[in-house]
């Protein structure tokens, strides 16, 4: 754990582009996100949920103007929903 002082100066410097994000998930979920920072070659867990963000929304954007990305959005987001419980907190 950080010190006090650490902490402090760390929130000042980046306290308007970052924050610091604290989640308790499932064990698949952590599972999940190894996997994908080893296969895209990413630094780590919390560039892993960047990465899964920017997807999402390019995904979102190109359902936009792409029928068939958005049903292929529709249906991974109705995927989820189905299996809510297996990866849900």
């Amino acid at each position: 754990m950080a010190e006090t002082k650490a902490q402090k100066k760390w929130r000042d410097k980046y306290r308007l582009i970052k924050t610091q994000l604290n989640v308790m998930a499932r064990k698949v979920t952590h599972d999940g996100l190894d996997e994908i920072v080893e296969t895209y070659n990413l630094r780590g867990k919390a560039e892993a949920v960047a990465f899964c963000c920017y997807i999402t929304r390019a995904q979102m954007q190109k359902g936009w103007h792409d029928p068939r990305s958005k049903i292929l959005m529709d249906s991974m987001v109705a995927g989820f929903r189905g299996q809510r419980d297996i990866y849900s907190p």
